[in-house]
């Protein structure tokens, strides 16, 4: 009897094992630490963004420069000319921003400096990633580098999103509901429990 737990135990071992899913993790900001391109692409953006960062500068010391100027000599300006020296700095000021907005704003130039020069590096380390997860069999592979873990690769055979859909019953693509259907015809049909 202890020899047949044993033996049911050993499968029930080996069957859970088998059918588990494989996970990994890699850590981008270490893979690029150790890559030379990444270092003379890093170092090409630090270049940009001092000298924009001059420019920023530059446009706010002068518009800086042209308050003070007004307060020295607020008093002694007609009307006309206060409003004038005004509208001067006011526009100064709106072209100093949007220039700051232009290069690190949101689709910024930088932003888009970033994302060409590292679309190579990235890449690169994309295509290593799925050598290796083919290599090692893996189901799903995290970056630890962020502040979370983000999923970088997942096995699509584990996408329940078109069973989540028609749970919703919510309309698939119709491209979709045809490979669902030749993969429905695949699977062996099992008793639906009610």
């Amino acid at each position: 009897m202890r020899r047949l737990l044993l033996i049911s135990l050993g499968i029930l071992f080996f069957a859970s094992h088998t059918f588990a899913q494989k996970f990994g993790y890699v850590d981008t900001e270490f893979i690029t630490s150790k890559m030379p391109d990444y270092a003379k692409v890093q170092q090409q953006i630090d270049q940009n963004t001092k000298t924009w960062l001059a420019e920023v500068e530059k446009k706010k010391l002068s518009v800086e420069k042209l308050e003070k100027e007004y307060k020295l000599e607020e008093l002694l300006l007609t009307e006309d000319l206060k409003q004038q020296r005004l509208a001067e700095i006011q526009s100064k000021s709106k072209e100093a921003k949007a220039f700051e907005n232009q290069v690190f704003g949101e689709e910024g130039e930088l932003f888009k400096l970033k994302q060409a020069a590292y679309k190579s590096i990235l890449d690169q380390i994309s295509k290593a990633i799925e050598k290796v997860v083919r290599a090692k069999r893996l189901d799903f592979i995290f970056d630890k580098a962020n502040d979370g873990l983000v999923l970088l690769y997942t096995n699509p055979v584990h996408d329940y999103s078109d069973y989540v859909l028609e749970e919703l019953g919510l309309e698939l693509d119709p491209n979709l509901v045809e490979k669902a259907k030749k993969e429905e015809a695949q699977e062996p049909k099992s008793p639906k429990k009610n």
